[in-house]
């Protein structure tokens, strides 16, 4: 039922687009950026560094940005294309109640920083004296549940879709949550890194609450409260590990049974304010529910009114006053990813308008910017890549006959969905007022969940999207065994109509590959072709699959980030098993056209020389160290620099393409190399 959607890498971000082209014209566009090769660097050696390395030298990160790179390139060009679209809507006047009004109006509100400071916290100040007005552990429960169904969730994350074991039915879901640091191990490192993250994290606590009247004592006292709370929630967390194993963060349970074991928390009556009509319920973490239990007990009610008013002030802190999106800047953005400078006002609010009329935007954003030749040709790649991986398949000498024909069962039965839905969100019940940026806000978010709300007790609708038509990302769900391409994805480097076939296999190609690949990672593959977690493997080739994947795990736990800083292998597993199948794939696919079988030098490259090139370039990126820390800590995603080298380190066509020899750094000998898919 959680949407376990593995995207294909945003950890770094953007870089430039490049123009020339074939050595045939020198009017034609150039698709291979040379100008940001470092060929004083052996491609054996280091190939992100060949491929990427002047730029790295002279990229410089903005003080608005954590990073640089490709993704953010890409970003900020479809930030621009939506920049004009909000414009003209600002200046127009639509119909109320239409989508360009509700569009248009939002964003307006959200440029309004005169209204907007002039409120300072005023639009939350009904939900602190409702706080403050709160007696036991039954009315806080209520107020919980309440603030929830208007977009202030606390303390709990609730979850709404197809459940993980019958994929035809949404159910309701309980993760665990209630921490204001981003995993529960910072609640347990001494290391001065992490320590610096902790104390920004305490000094905007009692920010919030100096903001809001507090004398600096009383605030600092409150601080204290919370983050103790904090940290024994922590102590009940399941780390980012645990947390990959579907079979265990399933757990089907009556409300009967959660009464009998947490009576404290009255699961019926939170239920029932909740909207949620169930006999029974999926908790994800049952550790972290048992211990809320036990802490709704034992924990005074001053301390619960202080943690509830600091994480009310915390969600809506970027929709009020100035100084409230500063402290929240300070915190999350400078202390957590090192950028240095508030974006515009402009860019944030473009992200908002997305965020919260995703479709409605989106709807207006692909009939300008999208063209019905990508999704063709778009398709079409789709379709090589997966007529590749069958062949790969039946090749494959770990996995037993029997496996091979449920694999592929399952790689035919995938969902492909490209550029925008086909049907679209109704946002009738949002109420937009260009003059009220929080109400409108809270209003989206409300609607949200109502419409999660009301799928509760319905058939799964598998043409839903989990990301709006400009993202520029992609996802696999195992709940739908679906692979999703969004509009904004589908742009050079990646892919581009009029660049050749190595460019766009080498680019997009990886991205399709490495999608599918994740219906068979170690994730993955605990579903079904219907998106049921059901094991559909022999006991044999299970015992197989599971050596493969930790000879992943082992190489990914040697690199060495930060000088002492190690990636965590288990964390980016799932990920890495996509890397290595993305590039294996979209290659076998890549020499099934006529160039990929032919030797026609483009820009003095081999058509395989430019598929690796593209790969490597599509990955540019160069990121603050305390952004790449805090991925380190809490992303299931490699670094850009061992999403390009460690897969190529164990494929042998890039061995070839490019004269590694024993000696050179990346060179594994080919006992050694690591062949899943």
């Amino acid at each position: 039922m959680k949407l376990l959607s593995s995207t294909i890498a945003y950890a770094g971000l953007i870089s430039l687009f490049v123009f020339s082209c074939k050595e045939k014209s020198s009017t034609e566009r150039k698709f291979i950026a040379i100008e940001n090769m470092d060929t004083t660097v052996k491609p054996g050696d280091n190939f992100y560094k060949y491929v990427n390395g002047n730029w790295m030298k002279n990229a410089v990160i903005p003080s608005t940005e954590s990073g640089i790179g490709v993704f953010l390139d890409l970003y900020n060009n479809a930030q621009a294309n939506q920049k004009a679209i909000l414009e003209d809507l600002a200046k127009s006047s639509s119909a109320t109640g239409s989508l360009e009004q509700k569009v248009g109006d939002l964003y307006t509100s959200g440029m309004d920083s005169t209204t907007i400071d002039s409120r300072g916290y005023d639009p939350v100040k009904p939900e602190l004296q409702k706080i403050n007005t709160l007696t036991d552990v039954k009315s806080m429960m209520q107020f919980i549940a309440e603030e929830n169904r208007v977009g202030n969730p606390m303390l709990f994350r609730q979850a709404i879709g197809a459940d993980q074991k019958n994929s035809s039915i949404n159910r309701a879901g309980y993760y665990q949550g209630g921490l204001g640091l981003p995993d529960r191990d910072y609640y347990f490192k001494t290391d001065s890194a992490n320590q610096k993250v902790v104390n920004a994290y305490k000094a905007y606590i009692q920010k919030l609450f100096t903001l809001t009247g507090d004398d600096p004592s009383t605030a600092a006292r409150k601080m204290q409260m919370i983050y103790d709370l904090e940290k024994q929630m922590a102590g009940s967390h399941r780390t980012n590990v645990e947390l990959r194993n579907p079979q265990i963060n399933y757990n089907l349970t009556s409300v009967s049974e959660l009464d009998k074991n947490m009576p404290a928390t009255d699961w019926k009556d939170l239920l029932s304010t909740l909207g949620v009509k169930s006999d029974s319920v999926d908790i994800g973490q049952p550790g972290f529910y048992t211990k809320l239990n036990e802490l709704f007990t034992i924990v005074k009610m001053d301390t619960w009114k202080a943690y509830l008013s600091f994480h009310t002030l915390s969600n809506a802190s970027k929709s009020l006053s100035n100084e409230f999106v500063k402290a929240n800047f300070d915190y999350v953005n400078k202390a957590l990813y090192g950028q240095q400078e508030m974006k515009p006002r402009w860019k944030r609010m473009v992200a908002v308008t997305d965020a919260n009329l995703g479709e409605a935007f989106g709807q207006l954003y692909v009939k300008k910017y999208f063209t019905g030749d990508a999704k063709k040709r778009m398709l079409e790649l789709v379709n090589n890549l997966q007529k590749a991986f069958d062949i790969r398949i039946s090749k494959l000498d770990w996995m037993s006959d029997n496996t091979k024909a449920v694999a592929k069962e399952k790689l035919y039965a995938f969902l492909k969905k490209i550029g925008y839905p086909d049907k679209w969100r109704d946002y009738s019940k949002v109420v937009i007022d260009k003059n009220k940026y929080f109400e409108n806000v809270r209003s989206a978010r409300k609607n949200q969940y109502e419409f999660d709300l009301n799928k509760l007790g319905k058939p799964v609708d598998r043409m839903e999207w989990g990301m709006t038509p400009p993202t520029i990302n992609a996802y696999y769900n195992p709940s739908f065994n679906e692979i999703v391409f969004p509009a904004g994805i589908l742009q050079f480097p990646f892919f581009d109509l009029s660049a050749d076939d190595a460019i766009n296999y080498g680019g997009i190609g990886m991205a399709i590959g490495h999608e599918m690949t994740h219906g068979f990672d170690d994730q993955g593959a605990q579903y079904d072709k219907n998106g049921n977690l059901k094991n559909w493997w022999s006991k044999e080739d299970s015992i197989k699959f599971k050596h493969l994947t930790k000879t992943v795990v082992d190489q990914f736990n040697s690199f060495t980030i930060l000088d002492t800083v190690h990636i965590n292998g288990e964390l980016t597993q799932g990920e890495n098993i996509a890397d290595l199948g993305g590039i294996n794939i979209a290659y076998d696919a890549f020499k099934m056209t006529k160039e990929g079988q032919g030797n026609d030098k483009i820009d003095g490259f081999t058509p395989d020389q430019r598929f690796f090139i593209s790969f490597a370039q599509s990955w540019r990126d160069k990121i603050k160290d305390e952004s790449l820390r805090s991925q380190i800590n809490t992303d299931p995603h490699s670094p850009a620099v061992y999403r390009v080298n460690a897969p190529l380190m164990n494929f042998t066509p890039f061995y070839k393409a490019f004269d590694v020899k024993e000696g050179d750094k990346m060179y594994k000998a080919d006992s050694l190399r690591i062949k899943i898919w």
